[in-house]
């Protein structure tokens, strides 16, 4: 029945229930229950609601649909992926936790850290929250099934990682890191989607989600979204909708993010007129294969590898005494790419753990035993993305309000900026982040409302908009392929946003990125239809690859200091006076507009004093 509802006539279908869509293997699709049909287009529309719709199935997306139906709300989680495929499964070092296992630990000399790492551009009250909260959340994560590796005495085993330390930075390395030995990532994900079966949230996989449907007041109403399988369009009308959708890193040439990593959350909350948040602070990981971009653990240099230069110096010493190959991510960055400039490349990691062998030998043709694997800084996270508190509400400004909530919307996980990472991301706070607030946006749903709530219906022309940039897109026949525009894009970005920056390269970043979107206008799409359309899905994630890559460009140019991440070569100092506050960038009319927020210094209560800024030195 469900096949013969399919044709080229659009009929407006509605359902109760999430029984449509390519099911994970415990679902079989059954036949929808049809409510009303009208025929408005040459598109197939299918209406569902819930009381909450999750975007995405990576760590975050799983921890929000597990708490959701834990509260018992009826909830959909829509991915443009298989779950276990999501990117969190190549996450390898860990997730921090001041559980005090290999010595002595304290939540607030993990929130020091975190508040340091992030160059103090970081939210205190959100920095808090998380590290307050991880403990319990590492245990939860031990109580779904997680296997952390465990010390002889069956302790959750703790490594060493960068930027970790003791007694407010006064008490050497410390040993934070739970690990499930380098595939940390991989054990959580698949304990995550055991659990979400557990609980039987609705899943519609491979349903690509194009676009919020926003109502006239601002609120959030749900999400359209693209099923890839049969080229049906759904509206997903929903009292909540949580965003997990990863970062952006495919907008670089090399990166160790999976090639689904197109910021499509992001570029939703941005087509919305809605901004995303410090996306200039893009973080390089100093240990991704050269030539491959793929990662080699921080936990390598944690179980003791060391980087050496081309003439065997261990040159991190030069750089951070102390801290020396356990120095924050963007130190150790701009170290080795000081050291490669100078004409010393080459760097070798000693440590054997289990998967970095098997990574080496096939990415890098390199027997770890016997030679060196060759390093190069490579984009590895997205600091930056859609600005929210620590409850995971979508903020943004409003009046003389800058802390104004966007009412039905939430996001969790590397697509928000809530903003717990600052300018720099410390070593497994990723992991952390998003289970903790996967589950804070779960709690604030239960706090703010009730499953069941009526919902009012859905403005009549609700996803018309969408349905017409898909048609449009669907039918470009300019003289440009979308794989031609990615990799001019990826190239600027590579060139122009790297390591180092300057005005000069910023600027010319800022006029050549607006080149590549408007070459975006002159795209050829070779495949008309609808169905397996893979030429059309990366289009789509072309574009949303681009806003991304627009906002992060115009915010670099505009950020006249050196904080974090965002290294300026021309303005090398930290300048707090002027800069200790959160770059918005709104995209309006195809182009770039900046604005400012504050920085969160306050802490939730009392437990803990704020920490004002000061050098950072490792």
């Amino acid at each position: 029945m469900w096949r013969s509802c399919v044709s080229r006539g659009l009929r407006l279908l509605s359902c109760k229930k999430a029984s449509i869509g390519r099911q994970p293997i415990r679902h079989s699709p059954s036949t929808p229950r049809f409510l009303s049909t009208n025929s408005v287009g040459q598109y197939t529309v299918v209406d569902h609601t819930y009381d909450a719709v999750v975007v995405g199935a990576g760590g975050a997306g799983l921890r929000a649909a597990i708490g959701l139906s834990e509260h018992g709300f009826n909830t959909a989680c829509i991915t443009k992926l298989f779950p276990t495929r999501s990117h969190t499964v190549a996450a390898q070092g860990g997730i921090n936790a001041a559980l005090g296992n290999m010595t002595e630990d304290d939540w607030r000399w993990h929130m020091y850290d975190t508040v340091k790492g992030s160059d103090w551009l970081g939210d205190q009250d959100a920095i808090q929250y998380m590290c307050r909260e991880a403990p319990k959340a590492v245990i939860e994560l031990e109580n779904y099934g997680l296997p952390f590796s465990r010390t002889e005495d069956g302790k959750i085993y703790q490594r060493a990682f960068g930027g970790q330390s003791l007694n407010f930075g006064k008490g050497g390395q410390a040993y934070r890191c739970a690990c499930a030995a380098d595939r940390t990532g991989h054990a959580l994900l698949h304990s995550l989607y055991g659990q979400a079966m557990k609980h039987n949230t609705q899943f519609f996989v491979e349903f690509f989600a194009l676009d919020l449907l926003m109502d006239g007041n601002g609120t959030c109403k749900g999400v359209i979204a693209l099923n890839m399988e049969d080229g049906t369009l759904h509206r997903f009308r929903a009292a909540n909708t949580i965003l997990a959708t990863g970062g952006y890193g495919r907008a670089y040439f090399s990166a160790t993010s999976a090639h689904t990593c197109t910021g499509d959350g992001n570029a939703m909350v941005a087509r919305a007129g809605l901004p995303l948040q410090d996306l200039e602070f893009v973080q390089f990981h100093p240990t991704g294969i050269y030539g491959a971009g793929c990662l080699i653990t921080e936990g390598s240099r944690g179980e003791g590898g060391i980087l050496r230069n081309s003439e065997g110096e261990r040159f991190m010493e030069r750089y951070a005494p102390t801290a020396k190959d356990l120095a924050s991510r963007d130190v150790v960055s701009r170290s080795m790419t000081m050291e490669i400039r100078e004409g010393r490349g080459v760097d070798v990691l000693k440590e054997r753990l289990p998967g970095i062998s098997e990574t080496a030998a096939i990415f890098a043709g390199v027997d770890v035993t016997k030679e060196p694997i060759p390093v190069l800084p490579t984009v590895h996270y997205n600091m930056g993305g859609i600005p929210t508190n620590y409850h995971g509400e979508v903020v943004h400004i409003k009046g003389d309000d800058p802390d104004a909530i966007v009412p039905g919307l939430m996001a969790a996980g590397e697509a928000a900026c809530a903003s717990v990472h600052g300018a720099n991301r410390l070593g497994a706070n990723s992991l952390l982040d998003i289970v903790v607030f996967g589950r804070a946006c779960a709690n604030r749903v239960a706090e703010i409302c009730k499953p069941g709530e009526k919902q009012k219906p859905l403005e009549k022309d609700a996803g018309e908009r969408t349905i017409a940039w898909l048609d449009k897109l669907r039918n470009s026949n300019g003289s440009l392929l979308t794989s031609k525009i990615r990799l001019n894009m990826q190239r600027v970005m590579q060139n122009n946003a790297a390591v180092f920056r300057t005005q000069e390269t910023l600027e010319e970043g800022c006029q050549l990125i607006d080149k590549a979107w408007e070459s975006f206008h002159d795209v050829k799409i070779r495949d008309r239809s609808l169905i397996w359309n893979s030429d059309l899905i990366e289009t789509i994630e072309l574009e949303n690859l681009l806003i991304n890559a627009c906002i992060t460009m115009h915010s670099a140019e505009a950020r006249k200091e050196s904080r974090g991440a965002h290294a300026r070569e021309d303005f090398t100092k930290r300048e707090d006076q002027n800069w200790l506050k959160h770059s918005l960038g709104y995209w309006e009319n195809e182009k770039v507009r900046l604005a400012y927020r504050p920085v969160h210094m306050n802490t939730l209560d009392d437990e803990v004093e704020s920490f004002p800024p000061k050098a950072r030195v490792y």
